[in-house]
């Protein structure tokens, strides 16, 4: 009889297996078509109206090009964003990159940030029900059952916890963990995505990477740790913010945190240029302080993850794409920065380059070359004194970042243990540029309030170059 019972607890469960993997399978198969399909129309878009292309001239023809780009953006912002997953994870990072997009464009895929569809409120209460154990309307003493933010794993709503507090409960979109599997197991799209995306890199490198983040992005219990280890070491900072956790209401898939306010990215794109300055340097000055004090980055710094309160201050979202670095695998990068920037010692920075894994030790490369094209990666802090990133600067170091012609682009590739580091060169960068953000970047800032004269120094702040000169950026 025991046999009996373990042989049909073992065949349920290998049923329960196939049955997951002919889902996962059909599941794999839908998401890909539909981004098969976005692409065709797409090409079809173009297709259709090469012969008025081919007749026009000037301004009509940039004009007909401009409004097929933005109904290419208009689709892509809707398929994507009803999809959600990794998919859309890899459109967000398309609406805040500069590559020449036109701001219709880049305004239409922005929706992919924060605005997408979210799921309907029976689904949300049954999730918070689920984990919680009580529907919402119990659970906490008010809810807002329509959600202030939908992205691309969760969507955010309001609510007054039962002993006053107003908080922010991020909730898991219910089956998303299945969708992820299908987007991961979906290599082939992967790599076609990818290989236009980022050509010149290391597709299977980008893509273990790109699995080990998302997986953990799908436990908000990992990111309420991180968001907790974030909050404690800017608790009581002048302009950066980070929301406390709510322990007692955050569980694997939902995470409860107080309730920010503040204007968003595109609020304060229209704000004068003194205050785009300060809330510029508070983000430049947050992500390198969070690498090199707390080693820990946050791999998502896209628009739709900070919150503005004007006079440099900022509070900072959603910390579930967050890598943990050891000492030993951040200190290539100091020297890197050092040997170039402070040394001014070319030879050294290509050893240093070579020894990290970001240069093959016998590329036929001239080191006057090498650093020719690798300089753009480090202007910021070069040279001291005021300098401003453009939307020009942004899109340069994402051309350079991308450029399969260069010299380069045979000889270099990028350490897994770095790839989200990446994200600095395609996502800060980017948004500063928005911001036509302009400071002493290679300057340690001695007093970080409002404005850089309004107080003393405190141990925290931004990470300084060998010798206390300025701030360490990443390599390409």
């Amino acid at each position: 009889m025991k046999r009996l019972i373990a042989g049909a607890a073992v065949g349920g469960t290998v049923t329960a297996a196939v049955l997951l993997h002919r889902r996962l399978g059909r599941l794999r198969l839908r998401r890909g078509l539909s981004a098969i399909q976005l692409l065709v129309r797409g090409g079809m878009r173009y297709a259709g109206s090469a012969s008025r292309l081919f007749a026009a001239a000037g301004e009509n023809r940039q004009q007909l090009r401009s409004d097929l780009a933005l109904q290419t953006a208009e689709d892509v912002a809707a398929t994507l964003g009803a999809m959600k997953g990794v998919l859309m994870k890899i459109g967000q990072m398309a609406s805040y990159i500069d590559g020449g997009l036109s701001p219709a464009v880049r305004r239409t895929l922005s929706r992919l940030q924060d605005s997408v569809p979210p799921m309907s409120a029976e689904l949300a209460a049954r999730v918070v029900e689920e984990e919680l154990g009580l529907p919402p309307e119990r659970a906490f003493a008010r809810w807002d059952p329509e959600p202030i933010a939908a992205a691309s794993i969760g969507q955010v709503h309001r609510a007054i916890t039962l002993d006053g507090r107003a908080v922010a409960v991020k909730v898991q979109y219910p089956g998303i963990a299945e969708t992820i599997a299908a987007d991961l197991a979906n290599v082939a799209l992967l790599r076609r995505m990818l290989r236009i995306t980022a050509p010149a890199q290391d597709v299977d490198a980008l893509l273990a990477e790109l699995r080990e983040r998302v997986l953990e992005e799908l436990d908000y219990r990992q990111e309420a740790d991180n968001q907790r280890l974030m909050a404690a070491y800017y608790d009581g900072h002048p302009t950066i913010g980070v929301p406390q956790i709510i322990s007692e209401l955050s569980t694997r898939r939902i995470v409860t945190s107080e309730l920010a306010g503040g204007a968003r990215f595109a609020e304060l794109a229209s704000w004068p240029q003194e205050e785009r300055d300060l809330a510029a340097e508070t983000i430049y000055r947050f992500t390198f302080r969070s690498l090199y004090d707390i080693r820990a980055f946050n791999g998502d710094p896209h628009p739709g993850n900070y919150l503005f309160q004007g006079g440099g201050r900022v509070t900072f979202l959603d910390f579930g794409l967050v890598k943990h670095f050891a000492p030993a695998e951040l200190q290539p990068l100091m020297q890197m920065a050092r040997h170039l920037c402070v040394d001014n010692d070319p030879e050294a920075f290509r050893a240093s380059l070579e020894q990290a894994g970001f240069l093959r030790p016998d590329a036929p490369l001239s080191t006057e070359t090498l650093i020719e094209h690798m300089a753009v990666f480090y202007d910021t802090i070069r040279k001291p004194g005021r300098l401003t990133i453009t939307g020009d600067y942004a899109s340069a170091v994402v051309r350079r970042f991308f450029d399969v012609r260069s010299p380069l682009a045979e000889y270099v590739s990028i350490p897994r243990s770095y790839v989200i580091l990446q994200r600095i060169n395609l996502g800060l960068f980017a948004v500063l540029g928005e911001l036509t953000a302009a400071a002493d970047w290679r300057a340690s800032p001695r007093k970080s309030g409002r404005s850089s004269r309004d107080r003393p120094p405190r141990r925290s702040e931004q990470p300084r170059l060998p010798g206390g000169r300025g701030v360490i950026p990443m390599p390409p």
